[in-house]
């Protein structure tokens, strides 16, 4: 039995999950702010572990995730002394961490971890555009705009399932991959003029491509789903379509999936560290 203290703080259903799969390989676990997850304590009693690991995303709002608590708050209740892992930290949130002399990895940097929370994203993208559609996707022409990991999934993942899909992209080997895998290619900052065809439309770049003027090309029933961490989309023209925000599907649709692929990036982190 591994009886070493590890305490969570904050997060959604995939780290309530890695708190039941890290207490049955026999850790201590310690859980606050963390809903359905074992051993929930006081927010000391959980800070005090020798092992301290943070929700993906980190902050919301400048919070932790999945709870009232600043993280400008959280860092002075830590120690130099504790290993503490987060995922995606903000770049601003490093001064205080430095400061402070605390010793954080952020696990989100591995690339397994990021490629297996792709999969995920993609596949549940997949679900809720399937929830939204009153139409199959076999056949439906689909948009999905960027091709990094997810872009790259997505399609995937379309085609197998008979849609007809294109791929914007911005740069020239992109194209040729896309053209290569057998997807229609476009350029993101060409659209205008492309749009009307699509029933469904996934976005994953993290800055703004679909502006107003785009939106109002689209048909009336065109799906569009926001998988982007920062917003791609016009949100204020977005209310005059049917406009889905999903991002943090790993959490939401495989919590369980998302959480044993984060416990082997872990797992391989404390042995690197050992």
């Amino acid at each position: 039995m591994r009886m070493e203290a590890i305490g969570f703080l904050g997060g959604d259903a995939r780290m309530a999950y890695l708190a039941r799969l890290l207490a049955a390989d026999g850790y201590s676990v310690r859980s606050w702010g963390l809903a359905n997850a074992p051993n929930e304590t006081t927010p000391s009693e959980a800070m005090a572990a020798s092992r301290v690991i943070l929700p993906v995303p980190l902050a919301k709002e400048g919070k932790l995730h999945g709870t009232n608590l600043p993280l400008d708050e959280l860092w002075p209740r830590l120690s130099g002394k504790q290993r503490i892992y987060a995922g995606a930290v903000p770049k601003a949130a490093w001064t205080a961490i430095q400061r402070l002399g605390l010793y954080v990895t952020d696990y989100y940097t591995d690339e397994a971890l990021t490629v297996a929370n792709a999969a995920v994203t993609a596949e549940g993208a997949v679900q809720t555009a399937m929830e939204h559609l009153s139409v199959t996707l076999r056949g439906t022409p689909c948009l999905v705009i960027g091709f990094g990991r997810i872009g790259k999934l997505l399609a995937h993942d379309l085609a197998a399932l008979g849609a007809d899909v294109s791929v914007s992209a911005r740069r020239f080997d992109d194209f040729a991959w896309i053209d290569a895998l057998g997807y229609r290619a476009m350029h993101t900052e060409r659209l205008n003029g492309k749009l009307a065809g699509f029933r469904a439309i996934f976005n994953t770049v993290p800055h703004p491509v679909l502006t107003a003027p785009l939106l109002e090309q689209l048909r009336k029933d065109c799906v569009v789903i926001e998988l982007a961490s920062l917003p791609g989309v016009d949100a204020a023209a977005a209310e005059k379509i049917e406009y889905v925000k999903a991002n943090g599907l790993p959490g939401k649709t495989a919590p369980e999936t998302a959480a044993r692929a984060l416990r082997q990036t872990l797992y391989r982190i404390w042995e690197e560290e050992a």
